[in-house]
């Protein structure tokens, strides 16, 4: 099976792109915050721009792209008034930029531009913007990318499959994923260390941990070296299905062998015993992590700080709040302040605009992932008003709602038993081009287990298989219970 045969299984047309040839192409960029629009036939004043050299411009988009994008932007619409166009190379870092910025329509338009006026684009080009793509989760339009890719004879090459694979794993497309690696072994193309932790992950998202232990054997036979990020993906695998003492023995071996733990390392440890809830544990991977000089990610203390509140031990959490300011935890603390704060500990403010405004005073860099923790923590309260306005504080701030964002807002409502609502935010994730994953399924099965419309948990279901996003065991599961009680009922489905 090839890239079009995998893209035409779940779409209809490919990026309707027209063929090599027209003369003119308008695309959009930004500068300042604004929309230009610039046109590569507009006319040409010669004597403005004559004194700087085509490799001036050449070589200052390039090395802009990734610091100072809109600077290269300008510097590429100066370039094309002056009536020339920047190299492959200099095409290749504005997609690419462009790509990683979430802006890819604009990519996309660049990638136009150089297919109608040339240079002709490459692996490289087709790379960049695929990336892009997959990052924001438009998993439909980077399936029509590939066919255009194939229809336009750019040959795939290991970039390509490695970032097919990273994202079909994350997005749990078990049948795409066993493609990919299909056509690398056809290809020749073997596995490097990178590669084989995206298998981890993937059998780990679909319950085959047995599979993951076998597959270090395989590696070691090999001569393949298992790096941090091995470890991580074994200890994050046995713990998602409560091998708990087999997570500890990876943690154990990796320190043997020199392998220093990573934030990511100890997060999973951390995860997972919250998660049955061994605080005891817990509580020490915590402390161990920050005498290493190591502060949790403020997802993983939600959690934990969200499990002690469950268990109305409000004096841990001062003390443990108290112990991370006592190690010198200083430039995100306020972060985890405001954190404490949701939970209802200091009381000074619960309104998202008053987070994000003392997030401000204090400083603190903005990022969609901040953003997505306070969502989180606030749909974990229960507080759904408060989670639609970070999402719109968000978009005032200019960064793009992203798919864990949209997640954590199904969940909000689903908490709060507002199932419509979830219902909406789910077509949105549709219309808007993204590929809903795993997650997104089974939050809203759960949302409709909550509702009692059990009706609804298989539809969701099926909807899942027909996308190509593999159920796992957490939606198995609800669809077991669902099918129970419906079958109680003398309902058919």
């Amino acid at each position: 099976m090839d890239a079009r045969c995998v893209g035409r299984r779940h779409l209809a047309l490919p990026l309707q792109l027209p063929p090599f040839s027209s003369p003119t192409i308008i695309y959009r960029r930004r500068v300042a915050g604004a929309v230009v629009c610039c046109c590569a036939a507009a006319p040409v004043d010669q004597h403005q721009h004559q004194e700087r050299p085509w490799e001036s411009y050449d070589r200052d988009i390039q090395s802009h792209a990734g610091t100072d994008l809109a600077l290269s932007l300008g510097l590429l619409a100066d370039m094309q008034a002056a009536g020339a166009r920047p190299s492959s190379a200099a095409y290749a870092r504005l997609i690419r930029a462009l790509a990683r910025f979430g802006r890819t329509l604009e990519a996309e338009a660049l990638l136009l531009e150089m297919r109608r006026l040339g240079p002709r684009p490459g692996a490289a080009h087709y790379n960049a913007l695929l990336e892009g793509l997959l990052a924001t989760a438009h998993l439909r339009l980077a399936d029509r990318l590939l066919i255009q890719m194939a229809d336009d004879g750019v040959a795939r090459n290991r970039r390509t499959y490695m970032l097919l694979l990273d994202a079909y794993a994350r997005a749990g497309r078990l049948e795409d994923s066993w493609w990919v690696l299909g056509e690398m072994k056809r290809r020749g193309i073997r596995l490097d260390t990178a590669g084989y932790g995206m298998l981890v992950r993937l059998y780990r998202d679909n319950g085959m941990w047995k599979k993951a232990t076998d597959l270090v054997m395989e590696m070691q036979e090999l001569g393949v070296e298992l790096d941090v990020k091995i470890y991580n993906g074994l200890i994050d695998t046995f713990g998602k299905y409560g091998q708990l003492a087999d997570a500890r023995k990876v943690f154990d071996k990796m320190r043997a062998e020199g392998i220093k733990p990573d934030i990511s390392t100890w997060n999973a440890l951390i995860r997972w015993h919250c998660r049955v809830g061994n605080m005891k544990r817990t509580l020490r991977f915590f402390t161990v992590m920050q005498e290493e000089g190591m502060y949790p990610d403020p997802m993983i203390f939600v959690m934990i700080i969200s499990r002690l509140g469950e268990q109305g031990k409000w004096d841990e959490i001062k003390k443990l709040f108290d112990g991370m300011k006592n190690r010198g935890f200083k430039e995100s603390g306020t972060v985890y302040a405001v954190l404490v704060d949701i939970y209802g500990q200091y009381g000074h403010f619960r309104d998202a605009r008053d987070c994000i405004a003392a997030l401000k005073a204090e400083n603190t860099q903005l990022s969609p992932r901040i953003f997505c923790v306070l969502a989180n923590a606030y749909a974990q309260q229960g507080l759904c008003e408060q989670s639609v306005n970070v999402l719109q504080l968000m978009e005032e701030e200019g960064f793009e709602p992203n798919l864990v964002m949209l997640n954590l807002l199904i969940n909000a409502f689903g908490t709060a038993g507002r199932d419509l609502e979830a219902l909406a935010v789910f077509q949105h994730i549709k219309d808007s081009g993204m590929s809903p994953d795993v997650v997104t399924y089974t939050t809203l099965m759960k949302t409709f287990m909550r509702a009692k419309k059990f009706e609804k948990v298989s539809e969701v279901y099926r909807e899942m298989e027909r996308d190509g996003c593999t159920p796992d065991r957490k939606a198995r599961e609800m669809l077991h219970d669902a099918s129970i009680i419906l079958e109680q009922r003398g309902c058919i489905y």
